[in-house]
């Protein structure tokens, strides 16, 4: 018996999607499944997608499909997270690097699935509540920008309940490994492999002595204290706005391991995908 009885659908906002969605219920008429997809998105589309509200999407499927790119699939991860069902990414857009296949490669693709011809990739979160008792989760990271107009971002980090550093900065950012190649790669921090467990508290456009990144443990929980001298800031989660802090407010943030699962079918492999999304150069020839 093949796996896939239900697919659930994800869909970009913008992004035409009709074509990998007709491919989709192509595929699953042929194979007697059932597609779903959330009302607000298969409404504005002419398809055979049933719709059913979110919760009845995650119960149901036996595979989340994601179209769109990378904030697609991380949106997807957030609905389907701390369940056992699978993620697979279709890119609609520029190469990512959590999107495994492009429209064309549907059809294979979920035939593979169907057979039990993949595997997963467990991917980490962070997680954390909110002063105002919000709870948030994030598969890349959640940062604390400063606001435009107003005072930097002056926090403490602590490590295990043990002060350690004050940063003054732009952002404050808390990433996962999955997120080193996000507004972390951008803010000076390291890449690091999806398969390494971590925790990176990155400033971005530090204004203190001291600059470097911090790579944790993901059994290390990271306390962040917003100084009487910080300005008023935004939490991000996954690059969107989940909230505000002012001076004298704290976050706590904490790893979940294994939050999400993304299917990968073995075409690419994560540095490869970090070669071209990332342009990295080749090597500087030097003389011998």
């Amino acid at each position: 018996m093949g796996m896939i009885a239900t697919v659930g659908l994800v869909l970009h906002p913008n992004r035409d999607s009709k074509p990998a969605i007709d491919t989709i219920v192509d595929w699953a008429r042929g194979h007697g499944a059932t597609v779903l997809g959330l009302p607000d998105e298969v409404g504005r589309i002419d398809c055979q997608a049933v719709p059913v509200d979110q919760s009845a999407l995650v119960a149901r499927a036996d595979l989340l499909v994601s179209l769109g790119g990378d904030g697609t699939v991380l949106r997807t991860m957030r609905l389907g997270a701390n369940t056992a069902t699978p993620v697979l990414g279709v890119n609609l857009g520029r190469l990512g690097f959590l999107a495994e296949i492009d429209a064309e490669e549907l059809p294979a693709a979920l035939s593979c699935i169907d057979e039990h011809r993949y595997t997963v990739e467990p991917r980490m979160a962070v997680t954390s509540t909110l002063p105002d008792g919000s709870p948030v989760t994030a598969f890349n990271d959640i940062a604390m920008v400063r606001v435009p107009g107003d005072g930097l971002a002056a926090i403490e980090v602590s490590v295990n309940g043990q002060p350690f550093i004050r940063y003054a900065a732009d952002a404050v950012i808390v990433a996962t490994s999955t997120g080193s190649t996000a507004y972390s790669f951008s803010a000076g921090g390291p890449i690091v492999s999806p398969t390494v467990e971590a925790v990176l508290v990155v400033p971005a456009s530090a204004h203190s002595a001291f600059n470097r990144a911090l790579v944790l443990s993901a059994d290390e929980q990271v306390t962040l204290d917003l100084l009487p001298t910080s300005g008023q800031l935004a939490v991000e989660v996954d690059g969107g706005i989940g909230g505000h802090l002012g001076p004298g407010d704290r976050i706590t943030v904490r790893a979940a391991r294994a939050a999400a699962r993304v299917v990968r079918l073995g075409t690419t492999t994560f540095y490869q995908r970090a070669r071209r999304k990332l342009r990295v150069p080749d090597s500087a020839e030097t003389d011998v």
